[in-house]
């Protein structure tokens, strides 16, 4: 049974029962004279005279503060009941995000300190426990000039500019406690090997045992069992495969597989043996993704993504989710707009959000903030920060492609300089290491060397534009191989095209002529309603009308700060009716033959869904 959004596991992927949640009311202090190390602010409960409401940014209205200026460090405080430990077990304070360095101190010890602000961090606070009542301490800096942070869409500047918006500093995603036995798994891992009837399976655990223990993985579907395996494991990773036969039957294979418009996932749990046992529930999507034939492939066959750009960023919360429902109310938007898929832009996101993509069925594009300097502790930064998300991320079935860097944000000069273009090379393959089951795109949008799909981004005002670059292979070929429409190279170097698909990873960017002072940024503007919907269907038209383009992406979903090139308004009201909408962002659909789903993947899924029951 699918939990209600408010039901929900900080990290559904990952679930451990009886876990506390430690979101609400904190006790907050700025620092702006940075003294709070020196005066012991950690043993210190009159230092916090301030309130917030965590995971709220300090930045934010939800956060009961809303104090956007610069604020380098911030502290919070709370005090929680000690939970019940039993012998041989531990108590991990888990955090979902904490922008962008933090400090932890438990009843005055340090427990530890995590650098990157958009992925989590778990600390075992065992030994700092005491009798009675419980103290936790984060210190956060986040300092906002900083251009070698990776800060995606947060602006360096006080106001925000351009295409920039208001920051998210300190905590912004959960918090939560749970009990863990002394040896426990910190990773489980999924990679589905569908052509081989296969699932490749990863797990860490926090130290190596003493002796050998036995882990057992159990993957079910539709409550019956399809495997179950145990091994032995002896160190703290464990690497082995998992027979799927049932994959083997053609017509029951069409019943397991997950797509965004039959979104199947298969639960799984595993349990690793000891004197307490430690028991994490999770699920995974039995599906290949790849390219090929100039085309987009889910499960080996030709699939045309039809995604839009999300900032996923709110008025009264910021990168942060006014709430547990707003995350699935996104993913139901996107699909009720006629969208297939999702680019989610410089953010990782809220791990609930993944896993109603999965549940609900819409692709995602997982993407790295950016930092906007070029230098060493830039990719020192990136890099691990990078390396966390993927390890994270890489089991949702309803992630399909990485970016690790977008538009030369951070390598302004790769065309001339090879030390950059090293670098995004280095990236691309570091992606590929940790995951070679997705494609990687190296630079979306121009500049891009090696690179498993070639992203242009075009934000040419009418369809005529569109199509005078994307409709010929000719024009396409010139284009890749020469200047592209924002005035920047598209490939670099003399690597060979090959038989990689073209997308267009970001177009459109339709706004409402901005009022007379309205702070403002967007790329092409329209006057009402109907002259919105004239213009959308002049260039989904002509998107309809390029069979060598593999896929696109609209910029954008909502409007953000001033950036207000939305379909819906920030308050996540269609400008146009829903159902409007969707004809328009469909139209593909009915026009390029390999997104007509296929004769054959119909007939399967119709003989899947004749067929008697599923036995297993």
């Amino acid at each position: 049974m699918t939990p209600s959004a408010s039901a929900l596991a900080p990290n559904p992927q990952f679930r451990r029962d009886g876990w506390v949640d430690l979101c609400g009311t904190w006790g907050f202090a700025h620092d702006d004279a940075n003294v709070g190390v020196k005066q012991g602010w950690w043993n210190r409960r009159d230092a916090f005279n301030r309130e917030i409401v965590v995971p709220y940014p300090p930045e934010s209205e939800l956060s009961g503060l809303r104090e956007t200026g610069f604020h380098p460090v911030i502290w919070y405080h709370r005090t929680f009941a000690r939970p019940q430990i039993g012998a041989g077990e531990k108590l991990l304070l888990n955090f979902g995000a904490v922008d962008y360095a933090a400090t932890v101190w438990v009843n005055g010890h340090c427990v530890g300190s995590h650098e990157g602000g958009h992925v989590p961090f778990s600390l075992d606070i065992t030994h700092a426990l005491v009798d009675g009542e419980q103290t936790v301490v984060v210190r956060a800096e986040d300092q906002p000039e900083d251009v070698r942070i990776p800060r995606g869409k947060q602006d360096w500047l006080e106001a925000p500019h351009s295409i920039w918006y208001y920051r998210t500093s300190g905590i912004w995603q959960p918090v939560w406690l749970s009990v863990v036995p002394e040896l426990h798994l910190t990773d489980i891992h999924f990679v589905p090997d569908v052509a081989n009837y296969r699932v490749h399976c990863d797990f860490r655990l926090n130290a190596i045992p003493a002796e050998p223990v036995a882990l057992t993985v159990k993957l079910t579907a539709q409550g019956k069992l399809l495997a179950q395996q145990t091994m032995t494991l002896a160190d703290s990773e464990l690497r082995f495969d998992i027979s799927v036969p049932q994959l083997e039957n053609g017509v029951h294979r069409e019943a397991l597989l997950w797509t965004p418009e039959r979104p199947n996932l298969i639960d799984v749990e595993v349990t690793l043996e000891g004197p307490k046992p430690d028991r994490v529930q999770s699920y995974l999507g039995l599906r290949s993704v790849g390219v090929g034939g100039q085309r987009f492939l889910l499960n080996g066959l030709p699939y045309y993504l039809r995604m839009v750009l999300g900032q996923n960023y709110w008025p009264q919360s910021h990168l942060a989710a006014p709430g547990p429902d707003a995350l699935k109310r996104e993913v139901e938007l996107i699909k009720d707009m006629g969208f297939n898929g999702v680019r989610i832009h410089q953010k990782i996101e809220d791990p609930r959000f993944l896993y109603w993509c999965d549940v609900l069925g819409l692709i995602v594009w997982e993407e790295m903030p950016s930092a906007y300097a070029f230098s060493h502790s830039a990719i020192e930064r990136l890099s691990k920060e990078w390396m966390a998300a993927i390890r994270r991320d890489k089991s949702h079935p309803c992630i399909v492609a990485w970016v690790p860097l977008n538009e030369s944000w951070g390598v302004s000069q790769i065309a001339d300089r090879p030390d950059q273009a090293h670098y995004a090379s280095a990236l691309y393959h570091l992606t590929k290491a940790l995951d070679p089951s997705r494609p990687a795109i190296s630079n979306d949008g121009w500049e891009l060397v090696e690179s498993d799909i070639w992203s242009i981004h075009d934000y040419a005002p009418d369809g005529a534009g569109l199509k005078s670059r994307f409709h010929e292979p000719a024009d396409i070929e010139a284009m890749l191989r020469g200047m592209g429409p924002a005035r920047r190279r598209i490939v670099l170097g003399d690597l060979p095209l090959g038989d990689k698909p073209v997308m267009l990873t970001e177009f459109g960017g339709l706004s409402y002529l901005p009022k007379q002072g309205q702070k403002w940024y967007g790329y092409s503007t329209v006057n009402n309603a109907a002259e919105f919907e004239e213009r959308l269907r002049d260039i989904f038209s002509a998107i309809a009308a390029m069979p060598h383009v593999a896929g696109y992406c609209y910029t954008q979903v909502t409007d953000t700060e001033q950036e207000a090139n939305g379909l819906l308004t920030a308050a996540r009201e269609p400008k146009l009716p829903l159902e409007t909408l969707r004809e328009i962002t469909t139209m593909a659909a009915a026009s390029i033959p390999h997104e007509q789903i296929d004769d054959a993947r119909r007939k399967a899924r119709k003989a899947a869904d004749d067929a008697e029951p599923l036995t297993l």
